[in-house]
């Protein structure tokens, strides 16, 4: 016996009913009984004469009644959007790796008002928080008047990631990656416009990122003390990004800075934090010193970003623990 012969001996077996909506008027029904298709007991209509089905003591909704919504108070957010130059989008993956925790930003804190891939918004809104992910490159026209367009249209400017801190690998073509085919400049957007924060990294980290938008949003909107908590956190990331290249270099983002602002001042512990960060692993560590490998150096300046001694302020180090219990405590579902 086939495959085919055995399924339909198994059907043959069983008693197969098929329902339909059609009421036959041949068959009998049962006294009582409501034919298919017939409304139902508390719904059906009342004829003239006839009593209804209904008791006098239930009450039925009305229709405005059933329809009605639970109305949920709405917080008040900030509005905050991604606005992607010329990057691989490594950053906004960073972003949505906050998987449940970027569902309560967005449910709680913020209303994600522009992005690419996320919102159907043709043109630069105003906002309060931007975050800018990639390098500009100043040979596009169009480019240069959206970075621009951005500053003019939000409160606070967020760099995120190495590209749009120091350009990295779009400004400098290393770390055995191919060279630019055109004769294009790409460069970070501080070189255009004014940043506020920086989150250096390539990719930041989730958590980084969302825990400057939980800061940002505190700085804007909670009371006095959520203010100064989130001030004092925002602090070294708002240095970083004004920071001018001399003495540190920092604007620079490559390995020389480690030389010029930590190793030369006699600040370096050898603690191998900027070997650790090194994503091509171009630093290594030498007699307690970190080496650079200047070829593969990707300009990403993530070595400098995690040296405790470059441009860290201390005075926030105090104020940690609670400035992770107020995110915490923001972040709590």
């Amino acid at each position: 016996m086939g495959l085919f012969e055995r399924i339909l001996a198994i059907f043959k077996k069983k008693d197969v009913t098929v329902e339909t909506s059609r009421t036959d008027a041949s068959k009998p029904t049962t006294p009582g009984a409501s034919p298919t298709g017939a409304m139902p007991a508390e719904r059906a209509p009342v004829v003239e004469g006839q009593k209804s089905a209904i008791p006098p003591d239930e009450k039925v909704p009305t229709t405005a009644q059933s329809d009605r919504k639970e109305v949920k108070p709405v917080s008040d957010k900030i509005t905050a959007g991604h606005v992607h130059m010329s990057g691989c989008t490594g950053c906004e993956v960073a972003i949505a790796d906050n998987y449940a925790g970027l569902l309560t930003l967005l449910d709680k804190y913020v209303d994600w008002v522009y992005d690419l891939t996320l919102a159907d918004v043709r043109h630069i809104p105003e906002m309060d928080v931007a975050l800018v992910e990639g390098s500009v490159c100043i040979n596009d026209h169009l480019s240069v008047e959206e970075i621009r367009e951005t500053r003019e249209k939000s409160k606070i400017v967020v760099a995120l990631g190495a590209c749009a801190c120091s350009g990295n690998i779009t400004r400098f073509a290393r770390g055995g990656q191919q060279n630019q085919p055109q004769h294009e400049s790409f460069v970070a957007i501080g070189d255009l416009i004014d940043v506020d924060v920086f989150i250096p990294g390539c990719a930041p980290t989730p958590q980084m990122i969302r825990n400057v938008c939980v800061a940002a949003y505190l700085l804007l909107k909670g009371n006095d003390d959520q203010k100064a908590l989130a001030g004092a956190y925002l602090k070294p990331l708002m240095a970083v990004a004004k920071c001018d290249p001399a003495p540190t270099g920092c604007n620079h983002a490559c390995g020389c800075d480690l030389i010029v602002g930590v190793i030369n001042q006699g600040l370096c512990m050898a603690c191998g934090a900027c070997a650790a960060s090194c994503p091509v692993r171009a630093i290594t560590m030498q007699y307690g010193k970190p080496n650079i490998d200047r070829e593969l150096c990707i300009k990403c300046g993530a070595c400098f970003n995690q040296c405790p001694r470059s441009w860290y302020s201390f005075d926030v180090t105090n104020m940690y623990e609670g400035i992770m219990e107020t995110i915490d405590a923001a972040m709590a579902p």
